[in-house]
């Protein structure tokens, strides 16, 4: 009798709620990567560090993005991470854009976390930390 080897199994991350997630991530892709890229060549000796730190969240959007639809329990962990570093950034940056406004010449996704993007970069990484943990293989 020949033993057959099970494949483990990909949890899948994009399954209800986590396809609405994709889709905001994506959407939050593209909106901080061609703004700072446009800011980045037209004018970035006016406000490096804001044009700099939205061209940071683009990327980490992207693996974001990327992680949820591979899927697995090693993507759903590097999300979840990912998603953590997003939300300290938001809360960082967000404050520090109040305390400081000099600091900012010009915004970034997170500035007043978020406000320019309807708040959406705060609740964004809330809510896929949720989903994230909500979704974490169960071990017998």
């Amino acid at each position: 009798m020949a033993v057959t080897e099970e494949k483990p199994t990909r949890t899948r991350l994009i399954s209800g709620p986590g396809m609405l997630l994709v889709w905001f991530y994506g959407v939050m892709v593209v909106g901080a990567v061609s703004r700072s890229a446009y800011q980045i060549a037209t004018e970035f000796d006016r406000a490096p560090l804001a044009y700099s730190l939205s061209a940071v969240a683009g990327v980490v959007y992207g693996f974001i993005t990327y992680t949820l639809v591979r899927g697995g329990e090693t993507a759903r962990k590097a999300a979840q991470f990912c998603c953590a570093a997003e939300l300290a950034g938001v809360l960082i940056v967000g404050t520090w854009t109040l305390v400081d406004k000099s600091a900012f010449p010009d915004a970034t996704v997170w500035s007043d976390y978020g406000m320019g993007y309807v708040f959406i970069p705060v609740l964004l990484p809330v809510s896929a930390l949720y989903w994230l943990r909500r979704n974490r293989a169960v071990t017998p």
